[in-house]
């Protein structure tokens, strides 16, 4: 394990590794940017200690994709590009998943919602997501995600920010400073990426290609492109 990489960034304290790598779960996480004082400023809570995956670290909203996320209606589609980048490394019906698991892990974990209730339902709004990238924990990890990182601008919200307990510490930090808390290696090369792709013309963003981290936060270039 290299020096970046800690026991407790994917296990609670004391957990032994698994003896074969176990599957990774499809997940979902959303960053909720916006712009303050002229600076880029991106939604981020702490996890709790219990949890077993990243416990007291500094994360974006998020988690695994569930089988009621393929069936829930939604508001609006997936922006174009966005759909074909999700698809790249997933049949359509997941893909679509995998965005509603986004925006229904932010209404759980922080209150907002991108798209409106029905009947105790979130129906997503799905059209401001954009995708970023994607990770898979490292295989030896005894849980293990493929991760897809998307973003939405915080207008696109509604509600107010009051979180469920599973995120602790919730605010807007500033991409170009370091957060007081401790943030895994894997969330700050997300961020890095986050950071890099709003630098580039708008036009650019929907084109380039498309990134994804392995294992030990390895970054590598998909063949397909999110334009393509």
């Amino acid at each position: 394990m290299t020096e970046s990489m800690r026991p407790t960034d994917f296990t609670a304290a004391g957990e032994a590794p698994p003896t074969k790598p176990v599957h990774p779960r499809d997940a979902a996480t959303l960053l909720l940017w916006r712009e303050s004082g002229g600076h880029l400023e991106v939604l981020m809570g702490v996890r709790s200690v219990k949890h077993r995956f990243m416990p007291s670290r500094l994360v974006f909203p998020g988690g695994r994709v569930d089988l009621e996320d393929r069936t829930t209606p939604v508001l609006s589609d997936l922006h174009p590009p966005t759909r074909r980048a999700l698809e790249h490394r997933a049949p359509s019906r997941l893909a679509r998943a995998i965005a509603v698991a986004a925006a229904r892990e932010l209404m759980e974990e922080t209150g907002l919602l991108l798209g409106r209730m029905e009947n105790g339902r979130l129906h997503a709004d799905l059209a401001p997501m954009r995708y970023l990238c994607r990770a898979v924990t490292p295989a030896m990890s005894p849980v293990r995600f493929n991760a897809r990182f998307l973003m939405a601008p915080a207008e696109t919200v509604s509600g107010e920010l009051a979180g469920s307990g599973e995120l602790e510490h919730l605010e807007y930090h500033r991409v170009d400073s370091t957060p007081a808390h401790d943030m895994a290696p894997i969330t700050a090369k997300v961020l890095g990426e986050f950071r890099d792709l709003m630098a580039l013309p708008e036009a650019e963003r929907e084109t380039r290609p498309l990134v994804w981290y392995q294992g030990r936060d390895t970054r590598r270039l998909e063949r397909a492109q999110a334009g393509g």
